[in-house]
Protein backbone atom coordinates (compact mmCIF):
# COMPACT_ATOMS: atom_id res chain seq x y z
CA UNK A 1 0.00 0.00 0.00
CA UNK A 2 1.26 3.84 -0.81
CA UNK A 3 0.89 7.06 -0.65
CA UNK A 4 1.20 10.14 -3.03
CA UNK A 5 2.64 12.96 -1.22
CA UNK A 6 3.76 15.71 -3.09
CA UNK A 7 4.36 18.82 -1.42
CA UNK A 8 4.75 19.53 2.33
CA UNK A 9 4.37 23.37 4.12
CA UNK A 10 6.34 23.52 7.54
CA UNK A 11 5.19 26.26 9.30
CA UNK A 12 7.12 25.98 12.35
CA UNK A 13 10.45 26.75 13.40
CA UNK A 14 11.86 22.99 13.02
CA UNK A 15 15.75 21.70 12.45
CA UNK A 16 17.29 21.69 9.12
CA UNK A 17 17.09 18.03 8.89
CA UNK A 18 13.33 18.06 8.19
CA UNK A 19 13.87 19.46 5.17
CA UNK A 20 16.56 17.31 4.06
CA UNK A 21 15.10 13.77 4.39
CA UNK A 22 12.09 15.43 2.71
CA UNK A 23 13.38 16.59 -0.28
CA UNK A 24 16.20 13.72 -0.61
CA UNK A 25 13.31 11.34 -1.03
CA UNK A 26 11.45 13.74 -3.99
CA UNK A 27 9.25 15.35 -1.88
CA UNK A 28 8.86 19.06 -2.52
CA UNK A 29 9.18 21.28 0.83
CA UNK A 30 8.52 24.89 1.43
CA UNK A 31 9.27 26.82 4.72
CA UNK A 32 7.51 29.87 5.65
CA UNK A 33 7.38 30.39 9.61
CA UNK A 34 6.09 33.78 8.91
CA UNK A 35 2.28 33.02 7.83
CA UNK A 36 -0.73 34.84 9.54
CA UNK A 37 -3.79 32.84 9.94
CA UNK A 38 -5.28 34.83 7.13
CA UNK A 39 -2.33 33.68 5.20
CA UNK A 40 -2.07 30.23 5.76
CA UNK A 41 -6.10 29.86 5.45
CA UNK A 42 -4.78 30.52 1.63
CA UNK A 43 -1.76 28.98 1.71
CA UNK A 44 -3.13 25.72 2.67
CA UNK A 45 -4.53 24.28 -0.32
CA UNK A 46 -1.66 23.91 -2.31
CA UNK A 47 -0.28 21.36 -0.19
CA UNK A 48 -0.82 17.96 0.51
CA UNK A 49 1.08 17.56 3.68
CA UNK A 50 1.72 20.19 6.78
CA UNK A 51 4.50 19.92 9.51
CA UNK A 52 3.98 22.08 12.00
CA UNK A 53 5.36 22.18 16.24
CA UNK A 54 3.32 23.82 18.89
CA UNK A 55 2.80 27.61 17.32
CA UNK A 56 0.71 26.84 14.64
CA UNK A 57 -2.89 26.31 15.45
CA UNK A 58 -4.45 23.99 13.22
CA UNK A 59 -7.81 24.78 13.61
CA UNK A 60 -10.90 23.59 11.79
CA UNK A 61 -11.01 26.31 9.32
CA UNK A 62 -7.50 26.15 8.27
CA UNK A 63 -7.97 22.06 8.06
CA UNK A 64 -11.75 23.30 5.97
CA UNK A 65 -9.32 24.95 3.43
CA UNK A 66 -7.00 22.19 3.51
CA UNK A 67 -8.66 20.36 0.02
CA UNK A 68 -5.39 18.42 -0.91
CA UNK A 69 -4.35 18.11 2.73
CA UNK A 70 -3.97 14.30 3.27
CA UNK A 71 -1.05 14.45 6.66
CA UNK A 72 -0.41 16.79 9.45
CA UNK A 73 2.87 15.73 11.19
CA UNK A 74 3.41 17.43 14.57
CA UNK A 75 7.38 17.36 15.31
CA UNK A 76 6.84 16.59 18.95
CA UNK A 77 4.65 14.69 21.46
CA UNK A 78 1.47 16.81 21.94
CA UNK A 79 -1.60 17.94 19.21
CA UNK A 80 -3.24 19.80 20.87
CA UNK A 81 -2.53 22.28 18.72
CA UNK A 82 -4.39 20.36 15.83
CA UNK A 83 -8.11 19.70 15.60
CA UNK A 84 -7.94 16.24 15.65
CA UNK A 85 -11.56 15.20 15.23
CA UNK A 86 -11.82 18.26 11.92
CA UNK A 87 -9.04 16.42 10.72
CA UNK A 88 -10.21 13.03 10.90
CA UNK A 89 -13.91 14.33 9.07
CA UNK A 90 -11.65 14.78 6.30
CA UNK A 91 -9.79 12.00 6.43
CA UNK A 92 -6.82 13.78 7.04
CA UNK A 93 -4.04 11.32 9.54
CA UNK A 94 -2.44 13.28 12.26
CA UNK A 95 0.70 11.93 13.39
CA UNK A 96 3.23 13.15 15.98
CA UNK A 97 7.08 11.69 17.22
CA UNK A 98 6.09 10.30 20.37
CA UNK A 99 9.57 8.76 21.02
CA UNK A 100 11.57 12.16 19.90
CA UNK A 101 11.40 14.04 23.09
CA UNK A 102 11.05 11.64 25.89
CA UNK A 103 14.67 12.14 26.94
CA UNK A 104 14.90 15.60 27.13
CA UNK A 105 11.59 15.31 28.81
CA UNK A 106 12.42 12.90 31.65
CA UNK A 107 15.65 14.69 32.22
CA UNK A 108 13.67 18.49 32.38
CA UNK A 109 11.66 16.56 34.81
CA UNK A 110 14.53 15.28 37.04
CA UNK A 111 16.01 18.58 37.20
CA UNK A 112 12.98 20.46 38.30
CA UNK A 113 12.85 17.80 41.19
CA UNK A 114 16.37 18.40 42.18
CA UNK A 115 15.69 22.14 41.67
CA UNK A 116 12.67 22.36 43.83
CA UNK A 117 13.41 20.34 46.77
CA UNK A 118 16.86 22.55 47.00
CA UNK A 119 15.20 26.01 46.13
CA UNK A 120 17.97 26.27 43.65
CA UNK A 121 16.06 29.08 41.84
CA UNK A 122 15.85 31.01 45.20
CA UNK A 123 19.03 30.60 45.82
CA UNK A 124 20.10 31.59 42.39
CA UNK A 125 18.42 35.05 42.98
CA UNK A 126 19.81 35.43 46.12
CA UNK A 127 22.84 36.08 44.74
CA UNK A 128 22.52 37.80 41.45
CA UNK A 129 20.94 40.06 44.35
CA UNK A 130 23.96 39.62 46.46
CA UNK A 131 21.98 38.91 49.03
CA UNK A 132 24.13 36.27 50.78
CA UNK A 133 22.51 35.97 53.83
CA UNK A 134 19.67 34.50 52.31
CA UNK A 135 20.98 31.47 52.53
CA UNK A 136 19.57 30.78 55.97
CA UNK A 137 16.17 30.40 54.66
CA UNK A 138 16.60 28.19 51.85
CA UNK A 139 16.76 24.90 53.95
CA UNK A 140 16.31 22.19 51.37
CA UNK A 141 15.28 18.53 51.48
CA UNK A 142 17.26 15.20 50.50
CA UNK A 143 15.51 13.65 48.07
CA UNK A 144 17.09 9.90 49.09
CA UNK A 145 14.16 7.79 50.86
CA UNK A 146 11.03 10.15 49.83
CA UNK A 147 8.36 8.42 47.80
CA UNK A 148 7.65 10.05 44.01
CA UNK A 149 4.09 9.37 42.26
CA UNK A 150 4.60 9.45 38.54
CA UNK A 151 0.69 10.01 37.39
CA UNK A 152 1.36 8.44 33.90
CA UNK A 153 3.69 5.28 33.13
CA UNK A 154 4.18 5.90 29.08
CA UNK A 155 8.16 6.61 27.72
CA UNK A 156 8.54 9.69 29.85
CA UNK A 157 7.24 8.43 32.60
CA UNK A 158 9.33 5.13 32.95
CA UNK A 159 12.33 7.09 32.14
CA UNK A 160 11.66 9.63 34.90
CA UNK A 161 11.54 6.69 37.55
CA UNK A 162 14.72 4.95 35.95
CA UNK A 163 16.30 7.89 36.75
CA UNK A 164 14.79 9.35 40.04
CA UNK A 165 15.29 5.98 41.52
CA UNK A 166 19.36 6.35 41.44
CA UNK A 167 18.47 9.19 44.01
CA UNK A 168 16.88 6.74 46.18
CA UNK A 169 13.76 7.44 45.53
CA UNK A 170 10.47 5.15 46.29
CA UNK A 171 8.97 4.78 42.57
CA UNK A 172 4.71 4.75 43.08
CA UNK A 173 2.44 5.63 39.61
CA UNK A 174 -0.83 5.59 38.01
CA UNK A 175 -1.16 4.67 34.37
CA UNK A 176 -5.13 3.59 32.95
CA UNK A 177 -3.09 1.47 30.07
CA UNK A 178 0.11 0.26 31.54
CA UNK A 179 -0.80 -2.68 34.31
CA UNK A 180 1.09 -3.38 37.23
CA UNK A 181 2.81 -6.29 35.93
CA UNK A 182 4.44 -3.72 33.29
CA UNK A 183 5.38 -0.98 35.81
CA UNK A 184 7.03 -3.77 38.04
CA UNK A 185 9.22 -4.30 35.45
CA UNK A 186 11.11 -1.20 36.21
CA UNK A 187 10.46 -0.87 39.60
CA UNK A 188 7.35 1.36 39.67
CA UNK A 189 4.43 -0.17 42.19
CA UNK A 190 1.21 0.60 40.27
CA UNK A 191 -1.84 2.29 42.42
CA UNK A 192 -4.95 3.52 42.29
CA UNK A 193 -4.87 7.39 42.17
CA UNK A 194 -6.55 7.53 45.74
CA UNK A 195 -4.13 5.29 47.34
CA UNK A 196 -1.31 7.48 45.84
CA UNK A 197 -1.87 11.17 46.88
CA UNK A 198 -1.84 10.17 51.05
CA UNK A 199 1.82 8.27 49.77
CA UNK A 200 3.60 10.86 48.02
CA UNK A 201 6.08 13.12 48.75
CA UNK A 202 6.64 14.03 45.24
CA UNK A 203 3.88 13.90 42.26
CA UNK A 204 5.32 14.30 38.36
CA UNK A 205 2.28 14.15 35.65
CA UNK A 206 3.35 12.86 32.79
CA UNK A 207 -0.35 11.92 30.64
CA UNK A 208 -2.04 14.31 27.53
CA UNK A 209 -4.76 16.78 28.56
CA UNK A 210 -7.74 15.01 27.42
CA UNK A 211 -11.00 15.56 29.35
CA UNK A 212 -10.18 13.12 32.17
CA UNK A 213 -7.19 14.89 32.48
CA UNK A 214 -7.81 18.62 32.82
CA UNK A 215 -7.44 19.40 36.44
CA UNK A 216 -6.63 16.43 37.44
CA UNK A 217 -4.78 17.67 40.30
CA UNK A 218 -6.98 19.70 42.08
CA UNK A 219 -7.97 21.48 45.27
CA UNK A 220 -9.58 18.25 46.25
CA UNK A 221 -6.65 16.11 45.42
CA UNK A 222 -4.36 18.77 47.53
CA UNK A 223 -6.53 18.18 50.72
CA UNK A 224 -5.87 14.76 50.17
CA UNK A 225 -1.92 14.63 50.00
CA UNK A 226 0.86 15.36 52.61
CA UNK A 227 1.26 18.74 53.92
CA UNK A 228 4.56 20.35 51.91
CA UNK A 229 3.76 17.54 48.99
CA UNK A 230 5.36 19.18 45.66
CA UNK A 231 4.20 18.69 42.13
CA UNK A 232 5.88 18.64 38.84
CA UNK A 233 4.38 19.45 35.55
CA UNK A 234 6.63 18.93 32.26
CA UNK A 235 3.31 17.59 30.17
CA UNK A 236 1.04 19.87 29.52
CA UNK A 237 -0.82 22.99 30.71
CA UNK A 238 -4.27 22.27 33.07
CA UNK A 239 -3.45 18.79 34.14
CA UNK A 240 -2.53 20.56 37.38
CA UNK A 241 -5.24 23.24 38.29
CA UNK A 242 -3.80 26.43 38.52
CA UNK A 243 -5.39 28.20 41.10
CA UNK A 244 -5.75 25.33 43.15
CA UNK A 245 -1.92 24.99 42.67
CA UNK A 246 -1.72 28.53 44.09
CA UNK A 247 -3.51 27.92 46.87
CA UNK A 248 -1.82 25.64 47.75
CA UNK A 249 1.23 26.99 47.71
CA UNK A 250 0.34 29.83 49.69
CA UNK A 251 -1.97 27.91 52.46
CA UNK A 252 1.50 25.55 52.55
CA UNK A 253 0.28 22.23 51.67
CA UNK A 254 1.47 22.49 48.52
CA UNK A 255 5.93 23.01 49.63
CA UNK A 256 6.91 23.74 45.82
CA UNK A 257 6.39 23.19 42.25
CA UNK A 258 8.16 22.79 39.06
CA UNK A 259 6.08 24.06 36.12
CA UNK A 260 6.91 24.04 32.45
CA UNK A 261 3.69 24.40 30.73
CA UNK A 262 0.83 26.48 31.32
CA UNK A 263 -3.03 26.55 30.55
CA UNK A 264 -2.43 29.27 28.45
CA UNK A 265 1.09 30.16 26.51
CA UNK A 266 2.06 32.57 27.09
CA UNK A 267 0.36 32.84 30.53
CA UNK A 268 -2.19 35.48 30.51
CA UNK A 269 -1.25 35.35 34.46
CA UNK A 270 2.52 34.83 35.71
CA UNK A 271 0.89 34.76 39.62
CA UNK A 272 1.94 31.35 39.62
CA UNK A 273 5.18 31.46 37.79
CA UNK A 274 6.61 34.48 40.16
CA UNK A 275 5.63 32.37 43.53
CA UNK A 276 8.94 31.92 45.59
CA UNK A 277 8.44 28.17 46.10
CA UNK A 278 7.61 27.86 42.32
CA UNK A 279 10.24 26.81 39.33
CA UNK A 280 9.04 28.23 36.56
CA UNK A 281 10.10 27.57 32.96
CA UNK A 282 8.79 28.63 29.30
CA UNK A 283 8.17 25.16 28.24
CA UNK A 284 11.53 23.58 27.72
CA UNK A 285 11.07 20.36 28.18
CA UNK A 286 11.82 19.46 24.51
CA UNK A 287 14.40 22.48 24.05
CA UNK A 288 17.36 20.50 23.30
CA UNK A 289 19.53 20.32 20.28
CA UNK A 290 19.29 16.53 20.48
CA UNK A 291 15.38 16.35 20.56
CA UNK A 292 14.68 19.18 18.21
CA UNK A 293 17.24 17.69 15.53
CA UNK A 294 15.46 14.18 16.58
CA UNK A 295 11.51 14.96 16.09
CA UNK A 296 12.80 16.74 12.94
CA UNK A 297 14.33 13.71 11.45
CA UNK A 298 11.43 11.19 13.22
CA UNK A 299 8.56 13.24 11.64
CA UNK A 300 10.10 13.51 8.08
CA UNK A 301 11.20 9.62 8.34
CA UNK A 302 7.51 8.75 9.09
CA UNK A 303 6.40 10.84 5.83
CA UNK A 304 8.77 9.09 3.70
CA UNK A 305 7.65 5.68 5.31
CA UNK A 306 4.08 6.11 4.39
CA UNK A 307 4.87 7.60 1.08
CA UNK A 308 7.13 4.66 0.28
CA UNK A 309 4.09 1.86 1.55
CA UNK A 310 6.52 0.55 4.69
CA UNK A 311 4.59 1.52 7.29
CA UNK A 312 2.51 4.19 9.37
CA UNK A 313 3.76 5.18 12.39
CA UNK A 314 2.70 7.63 15.03
CA UNK A 315 -0.74 8.29 14.08
CA UNK A 316 -2.93 9.46 16.52
CA UNK A 317 -6.30 9.36 14.52
CA UNK A 318 -6.16 5.94 11.99
CA UNK A 319 -5.61 2.51 13.72
CA UNK A 320 -7.21 1.11 11.13
CA UNK A 321 -4.72 3.05 8.03
CA UNK A 322 -2.20 2.27 10.37
CA UNK A 323 -2.69 -1.67 10.13
CA UNK A 324 -3.52 -1.60 6.68
CA UNK A 325 -0.12 -1.23 6.13
CA UNK A 326 0.75 -4.21 7.61
CA UNK A 327 0.47 -7.63 4.73
CA UNK A 328 -0.62 -9.35 7.79
CA UNK A 329 -3.52 -7.41 8.86
CA UNK A 330 -4.18 -5.68 5.32
CA UNK A 331 -6.55 -8.65 3.90
CA UNK A 332 -8.48 -8.64 7.31
CA UNK A 333 -9.02 -4.49 6.46
CA UNK A 334 -10.40 -5.52 3.27
CA UNK A 335 -12.83 -8.19 4.09
CA UNK A 336 -14.12 -5.68 6.36
CA UNK A 337 -14.64 -2.93 4.37
CA UNK A 338 -16.27 -5.86 1.48
CA UNK A 339 -18.41 -6.82 4.67
CA UNK A 340 -19.72 -3.54 4.54
CA UNK A 341 -20.06 -3.13 1.73
CA UNK A 342 -22.63 -6.25 0.92
CA UNK A 343 -24.41 -5.39 4.12
CA UNK A 344 -25.24 -2.02 2.60
CA UNK A 345 -27.02 -3.38 -0.59
CA UNK A 346 -28.71 -6.17 1.26
CA UNK A 347 -29.43 -4.39 4.63
CA UNK A 348 -32.31 -1.40 5.15
CA UNK A 349 -31.15 -1.05 9.07
CA UNK A 350 -27.70 0.01 9.48
CA UNK A 351 -27.45 2.61 12.05
CA UNK A 352 -26.16 -0.27 14.73
CA UNK A 353 -23.88 -2.80 14.23
CA UNK A 354 -21.52 -5.02 16.28
CA UNK A 355 -18.34 -6.57 14.70
CA UNK A 356 -17.63 -10.15 16.10
CA UNK A 357 -14.52 -11.15 15.75
CA UNK A 358 -13.23 -14.37 16.30
CA UNK A 359 -10.44 -16.26 16.62
CA UNK A 360 -6.71 -15.79 17.91
CA UNK A 361 -5.52 -14.94 14.18
CA UNK A 362 -7.66 -11.34 14.86
CA UNK A 363 -7.17 -10.72 18.49
CA UNK A 364 -8.91 -8.38 20.94
CA UNK A 365 -6.94 -5.35 19.80
CA UNK A 366 -8.25 -6.08 16.39
CA UNK A 367 -11.72 -4.52 16.81
CA UNK A 368 -11.08 -0.55 16.52
CA UNK A 369 -9.40 -1.24 12.71
CA UNK A 370 -12.29 -3.69 11.93
CA UNK A 371 -14.63 -1.65 13.25
CA UNK A 372 -13.67 1.23 11.03
CA UNK A 373 -13.01 -1.08 8.07
CA UNK A 374 -16.71 -2.10 8.30
CA UNK A 375 -17.64 1.53 8.66
CA UNK A 376 -15.92 3.11 5.59
CA UNK A 377 -17.65 0.00 3.29
CA UNK A 378 -20.95 0.74 5.15
CA UNK A 379 -20.93 4.35 4.39
CA UNK A 380 -19.28 4.03 1.33
CA UNK A 381 -22.61 2.12 0.17
CA UNK A 382 -25.47 3.76 1.39
CA UNK A 383 -27.39 6.81 1.48
CA UNK A 384 -25.79 8.41 4.37
CA UNK A 385 -22.78 9.52 2.29
CA UNK A 386 -23.80 13.01 0.72
CA UNK A 387 -22.46 13.31 -3.13
CA UNK A 388 -20.08 16.01 -1.42
CA UNK A 389 -18.51 14.00 1.41
CA UNK A 390 -16.95 10.81 -1.36
CA UNK A 391 -13.93 12.48 -1.53
CA UNK A 392 -13.42 12.42 2.44
CA UNK A 393 -14.38 9.14 2.59
CA UNK A 394 -11.62 6.59 3.81
CA UNK A 395 -10.39 4.48 6.71
CA UNK A 396 -9.64 7.61 8.88
CA UNK A 397 -12.43 9.55 8.28
CA UNK A 398 -15.16 6.44 8.45
CA UNK A 399 -15.43 6.56 12.24
CA UNK A 400 -15.59 10.22 12.26
CA UNK A 401 -18.38 10.49 9.44
CA UNK A 402 -20.39 7.89 10.78
CA UNK A 403 -20.65 9.42 14.32
CA UNK A 404 -22.04 12.68 11.93
CA UNK A 405 -24.64 10.08 10.58
CA UNK A 406 -25.38 8.63 14.25
CA UNK A 407 -24.17 5.03 13.03
CA UNK A 408 -23.37 3.41 16.18
CA UNK A 409 -20.94 0.58 16.87
CA UNK A 410 -19.39 -1.83 18.79
CA UNK A 411 -16.81 -4.67 18.68
CA UNK A 412 -16.54 -8.45 20.52
CA UNK A 413 -14.17 -11.03 20.92
CA UNK A 414 -14.58 -14.67 20.60
CA UNK A 415 -11.16 -16.65 21.24
CA UNK A 416 -12.47 -19.93 19.17
CA UNK A 417 -13.81 -19.40 16.09
CA UNK A 418 -16.81 -21.87 14.29
CA UNK A 419 -15.58 -24.89 12.87
CA UNK A 420 -14.17 -25.10 10.27
CA UNK A 421 -12.44 -21.48 10.47
CA UNK A 422 -9.43 -20.61 12.29
CA UNK A 423 -10.61 -16.69 11.98
CA UNK A 424 -14.01 -15.09 11.10
CA UNK A 425 -15.49 -11.66 11.21
CA UNK A 426 -18.86 -11.35 11.79
CA UNK A 427 -21.14 -7.88 11.35
CA UNK A 428 -24.29 -8.41 13.36
CA UNK A 429 -27.14 -5.19 13.23
CA UNK A 430 -29.69 -4.31 15.39
CA UNK A 431 -32.50 -5.72 12.88
CA UNK A 432 -31.33 -9.12 13.77
CA UNK A 433 -29.48 -8.91 10.13
CA UNK A 434 -25.91 -11.02 10.08
CA UNK A 435 -23.16 -11.20 7.55
CA UNK A 436 -19.51 -13.29 7.72
CA UNK A 437 -16.21 -13.17 6.04
CA UNK A 438 -13.11 -14.80 6.39
CA UNK A 439 -9.73 -14.51 4.63
CA UNK A 440 -7.67 -17.37 2.35
CA UNK A 441 -4.61 -16.41 0.24
CA UNK A 442 -4.99 -12.68 0.50
CA UNK A 443 -8.55 -12.89 -0.54
CA UNK A 444 -12.00 -11.61 1.04
CA UNK A 445 -14.88 -14.51 1.13
CA UNK A 446 -18.40 -14.40 2.29
CA UNK A 447 -19.06 -17.31 4.89
CA UNK A 448 -23.02 -16.78 5.24
CA UNK A 449 -25.58 -14.19 4.92
CA UNK A 450 -28.43 -13.66 7.38
CA UNK A 451 -27.56 -17.17 9.29
CA UNK A 452 -27.52 -18.94 6.01
CA UNK A 453 -23.95 -20.60 5.34
CA UNK A 454 -22.33 -21.24 2.00
CA UNK A 455 -20.80 -24.62 1.45
CA UNK A 456 -18.01 -23.33 -0.55
CA UNK A 457 -17.79 -19.01 0.67
CA UNK A 458 -18.18 -16.78 -2.22
CA UNK A 459 -15.11 -15.04 -3.71
CA UNK A 460 -15.12 -11.01 -2.81
CA UNK A 461 -12.61 -9.94 -5.16
CA UNK A 462 -14.59 -8.75 -8.48
CA UNK A 463 -17.76 -7.44 -9.01
CA UNK A 464 -20.61 -9.77 -7.79
CA UNK A 465 -24.32 -9.77 -8.04
CA UNK A 466 -25.48 -11.26 -4.58
CA UNK A 467 -29.56 -12.25 -4.69
CA UNK A 468 -31.43 -13.96 -3.04
CA UNK A 469 -34.41 -16.66 -4.72
CA UNK A 470 -36.66 -19.86 -4.18
CA UNK A 471 -34.77 -22.91 -3.36
CA UNK A 472 -35.32 -25.67 -6.04
CA UNK A 473 -33.06 -27.17 -8.23
CA UNK A 474 -33.37 -25.06 -11.26
CA UNK A 475 -32.38 -21.88 -9.58
CA UNK A 476 -28.74 -21.76 -10.58
CA UNK A 477 -29.46 -23.56 -14.11
CA UNK A 478 -31.76 -20.51 -14.59
CA UNK A 479 -29.62 -17.84 -13.11
CA UNK A 480 -26.57 -18.47 -14.95
CA UNK A 481 -28.75 -19.15 -17.82
CA UNK A 482 -29.71 -15.47 -17.68
CA UNK A 483 -26.62 -14.12 -17.23
CA UNK A 484 -25.46 -15.96 -20.02
CA UNK A 485 -27.82 -15.14 -22.00
CA UNK A 486 -27.27 -10.96 -21.27
CA UNK A 487 -23.94 -11.23 -22.27
CA UNK A 488 -21.45 -11.72 -19.43
CA UNK A 489 -19.04 -14.60 -18.04
CA UNK A 490 -19.51 -15.67 -15.19
CA UNK A 491 -16.18 -16.61 -12.80
CA UNK A 492 -18.36 -18.32 -9.78
CA UNK A 493 -21.55 -19.01 -8.16
CA UNK A 494 -22.24 -19.95 -4.76
CA UNK A 495 -25.57 -20.67 -3.22
CA UNK A 496 -26.01 -20.95 0.34
CA UNK A 497 -28.21 -22.84 2.68
CA UNK A 498 -31.68 -23.01 3.00
CA UNK A 499 -33.96 -21.15 5.25
CA UNK A 500 -37.65 -20.88 4.93
CA UNK A 501 -37.44 -22.02 1.09
CA UNK A 502 -35.16 -19.33 0.25
CA UNK A 503 -31.41 -19.31 -0.83
CA UNK A 504 -29.01 -16.44 -0.89
CA UNK A 505 -26.44 -16.51 -4.04
CA UNK A 506 -23.42 -14.90 -4.99
CA UNK A 507 -22.09 -14.69 -9.22
CA UNK A 508 -18.69 -13.28 -9.92
CA UNK A 509 -17.68 -12.14 -12.95
CA UNK A 510 -14.46 -10.94 -15.02
CA UNK A 511 -15.59 -7.52 -15.85
CA UNK A 512 -18.41 -5.17 -14.45
CA UNK A 513 -22.21 -6.42 -15.47
CA UNK A 514 -24.37 -3.81 -16.58
CA UNK A 515 -27.72 -3.28 -14.86
CA UNK A 516 -29.47 -5.53 -17.97
CA UNK A 517 -27.93 -8.24 -15.92
CA UNK A 518 -30.55 -7.53 -13.09
CA UNK A 519 -33.50 -6.58 -14.87
CA UNK A 520 -32.55 -10.22 -16.62
CA UNK A 521 -32.79 -11.75 -13.19
CA UNK A 522 -35.73 -9.91 -12.08
CA UNK A 523 -38.48 -12.89 -13.23
CA UNK A 524 -35.89 -15.76 -11.51
CA UNK A 525 -35.17 -14.24 -8.56
CA UNK A 526 -36.82 -12.47 -5.13
CA UNK A 527 -34.13 -9.59 -5.26
CA UNK A 528 -30.66 -9.04 -6.38
CA UNK A 529 -27.79 -6.33 -6.24
CA UNK A 530 -24.94 -5.51 -8.24
CA UNK A 531 -21.95 -4.56 -5.98
CA UNK A 532 -18.57 -3.33 -7.31
CA UNK A 533 -16.16 -3.83 -4.54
Amino acid sequence: MSFTLNSVLITDEIDQKCLDVLKSNGINVVKNTKLSKDELLVEIAKYDGLVVRSATKVTADVIEAATNLKIIGRAGTGVDNIDCDAASRKGIIVMNTPGGNTLSAAEHTCALICASSRHVHQGDRAMKGENWGERKKLMGSELYGKTLAIIGLGRIGKEVALRMQSFGMTTIGFDPIIPGSVSAEFDVEWMKLEDIWPKADYITVHTPLIPQTRNLINDKVFSLCKRGVRVINVARGGIIEEEALLRALESGQCGGAGIDVYSSEPPKDFSLAKHKNVVATPHLGASTVEAQQRVAVEIAEQFVDLVQGKKLFGAVNAPALTNAMDVNTLPWIELGKKLGVVAAAVNDQNQQFSVVLYGSTLGKSAGSYMTAAVLSGLIQNSSFLGAGDSSKLNLVSAPALAKQYGINSTSTYEEKAPAPYNALVSVVFSNGFRVSGTTSGGQALLVEIQNQTFSSPACLCAPVIIFRGNSNSQLIPSVAGALAGAGVTITSLNTSSETDGQKWGVATFATTPSEGCLEALKSLVTAARLIVL
